[in-house]
């Protein structure tokens, strides 16, 4: 039942937010209602996140006024927050997997008894909290890290409604819930409502955010498109309101001619990440690679390069009839294939070491003699580099973790260039760095393909992807959905795609 209170008990006007090279919001008003689920959509990158990161207190605004319970509001800390009643839960889990489930859920405030753990009283304390998000087969005392993510998710669920809550904010909670789990997320919800707790809640599952919430606000490019009571919008509706605009679709590359195929993937399956996926790419071919948040985006890729294994499924190179078998990124490079990985500084670099010995790591034969480095020779590599990729730094010396993103994913970049593999792939490659280093990346990446490779880039941002490749495979819920080719792609049929199969579930 939608509930029919107008007491607000939450109002943001003009709140902005900035970050290098990025306007994350621009002058956004929104307000909650108690008793009311206040949904927020929007694609990839529209601010969803860092609009409700102000409210929970992970992030301060630029500018713009809050108000709570008819009183100034600007909390410093996310701890601040939730002294005010505003819980949070993330896309992003933030357990500690070696405590037990009831250790997580009142980790800030455990019961005691003559200084120790009062562990009787945490148990039962936990199983009360437990049981109203549908957890009351598991043990209180069981590691969390031994439950599976749905449960996981359940547990920060449980977690935010044992302490005081006026407002709720659920960021992607469903993503990882089974059907049985989603209908005792909404029955808990309801009974939230029933007792006055306003809840903001983000999903791309949008039949589900109709079914759940009062009214939908749209966020487009870090401004308010609209605000509608969900009674007034359907799923095409709010699908063509998040997209709306007209977009320049400059093709940033010559067409150029196309080799033959570098790299054939078959039937590529990993658990219910990744089902069945059959792809492939050319010689100087950017194929870009769309999708939502756990469409199996990266899994896909992280499973080509053997960072993750899979369950079933062939790769093929160049024209072969014979599948290679990649078991480890250690294969994957032998035979030609890189991974430019989303996470640039946990998992592309390594910051405390200077440029040079970055750019040169994953090919120490080239830069070493007789088992012993040539210092010269990695000091001129890396200079040629520098200067090939515009890299701004005072010299091959200075450590990465000085750098801007930009200019470390330049270093990324190049060390897998030194490497000279055939096969590239690069996901989110521009995430996190100002516009003027995205335009210098999307020539790199041209310039790479007009060299023969074979590149898949993998973006958030469609209209990068529609100026940079020639086509685009669109995934939703772990399967290819849509592959577009140039002229056939609009960014509404993208949308869609990525939504289709969530649609229905």
């Amino acid at each position: 039942m939608k509930s029919a209170t107008s007491k607000t008990i939450f109002n943001a006007a003009g709140v902005s937010k900035s970050f290098p090279g990025v306007q994350a919001l621009s002058s956004v008003d929104f307000d909650l209602k108690e008793g009311e689920v206040h949904a927020l959509v929007g694609e990839n990158g529209a601010g969803k996140s860092t609009l409700v990161s102000i409210i929970g207190g992970l992030q301060r605004p630029d500018s713009g006024q809050m108000v709570f319970d008819e009183q100034a509001y600007r909390p410093n800390a996310k701890r601040e927050a939730e002294a005010h009643g505003i819980q949070m839960v993330m896309q992003e889990l933030n357990l500690i997997s070696t405590l037990t489930v009831a250790e997580n859920i009142f980790v800030e405030k455990l019961p005691s008894r003559f200084g120790f753990v009062d562990y009787r009283t945490l148990n039962q304390s936990a199983k009360d909290v437990m049981g109203r998000v549908g957890l009351g087969e598991v043990s209180p005392d069981v590691p969390v890290g031994l439950l599976g993510v749905g449960q996981q998710q359940m547990v920060e669920i449980a977690a935010a409604l044992s302490r005081r809550c006026r407002i709720l904010i659920l960021d992607e909670p469903t993503a990882s819930l089974t059907d049985r789990e989603i209908e005792l997320l909404f029955a808990q919800i309801n009974k939230l409502k029933a007792e006055g707790v306003g809840v903001i809640y983000i999903s791309h599952r949008i039949e589900e955010v109709i079914a759940i919430a009062d009214r939908i606000t749209v966020l487009r490019d870090g401004k308010i498109v609209s605000t509608h009571p969900t009674s007034e919008v359907n799923v095409e509706g709010v699908i063509r309101m998040m997209v709306g605009r007209d977009l320049e679709d400059e093709h940033l590359r010559h067409d150029s001619e196309q080799g033959s195929v570098a790299l054939r993937v078959v039937g590529l399956t990993v658990g219910e990440k990744v089902k069945n996926v059959s792809f492939e790419v050319h010689q100087g071919e950017i194929l870009g690679v769309a999708g939502l948040m756990g469409s199996g985006r990266t899994e896909t890729m992280r499973a080509v390069f053997g960072a993750d294994r899979a369950d079933a499924g062939q790769i093929y190179l160049h024209e072969a009839t014979q599948s290679v078998d990649v078991r480890s990124p250690r294969d994957a490079v032998r035979n030609g294939i890189a991974l430019l990985t989303e996470d640039r500084k946990e998992q592309g670099l390594l910051l405390p070491l200077a440029v040079r010995e970055n750019i040169s790591l994953i090919r120490l034969g080239g830069v070493s003699r007789l088992g012993w480095m040539d210092l010269a020779e990695e000091r001129s590599v890396a200079g040629r580099f520098i200067a090939a990729l515009s890299v701004r730094c005072l010299s091959a010396e200075q450590t990465v973790g000085e750098l801007s993103g930009g200019n470390q994913q330049k270093v990324v970049i190049a060390k897998w260039m030194y490497r000279d593999c055939d096969i590239l792939i690069f996901d989110e490659p521009t995430r996190g760095i100002d516009v003027g280093a995205k335009f210098e990346i999307y020539h790199m990446l041209g310039d790479l393909a007009d060299k023969g490779k074979a590149i898949i880039f993998i973006s958030s941002d469609l209209k990068e992807l529609m100026a940079v490749c020639e086509r685009i495979m669109v995934m939703s819920a772990g399967r290819i959905a849509a592959t577009f080719d140039r002229g056939q792609w609009s960014e509404e049929k993208i949308i869609s795609a990525a939504f289709s199969e969530y649609v229905g579930h």
